[in-house]
């Protein structure tokens, strides 16, 4: 499989990958490189002939609170109730490859693994079609549009129950 770990030193190859796929929510590279130092083990690169072409951020956090874009976490929750997908990011080459779909799986696995019960991720940029296939479905969190509105018109929370968690 053509996804591996995340490094510090893949940091920079993330930010040309996020710059061009989410011209619409750019992050700062410091915003980026917290996520991975915060929590390495949900952090993946998606290499494909030795070229970065995608990636994924995770992080626990708190159910039905996503974080503001471009913001700093400064640390995880002490009592997380999610598994956050903050990003998964793929260049439009890699469509049709079933890419997606191989870093939803591990995502799941990864957030079972880890004793949570639950995913949860704000679908953009038309995706929610996508995240409805792999099993997670819109909330609604009164007060929460506000916040939602910084990552785009179209953005929803999304949550998925882990199976068998």
């Amino acid at each position: 499989m053509p996804w591996r770990p995340m490094t510090s030193e893949d940091l920079p190859q993330v930010q040309a990958l996020a710059d061009e796929i989410h011209v619409d929510h750019p992050e700062d590279l410091e915003i980026l490189a917290e996520r991975q130092r915060l929590y390495p083990d949900g952090c993946l690169l998606l290499v494909e002939d030795g070229t970065a072409i995608g990636y994924v951020l995770t992080h626990p956090w708190r159910l039905g609170e996503p974080p503001p874009l471009n913001r700093p976490l400064g640390q995880l929750p002490d009592e997380a109730t999610t598994y956050y997908v903050h990003d998964v990011a793929l260049l439009p080459s890699t469509r049709g490859k079933g890419y997606a779909a191989q870093a939803a799986a591990m995502l799941i696995a990864h957030a079972r693994e880890a004793g949570f019960d639950n995913l949860s991720l704000v679908a953009v940029n038309r995706s929610q079609a996508f995240w409805e296939k792999v099993g997670f479905r819109a909330v609604a969190v009164p007060g929460l549009e506000a916040k939602l509105s910084s990552y785009g018109p179209d953005a929803v929370l999304m949550v998925q129950q882990v199976p068998g968690a």
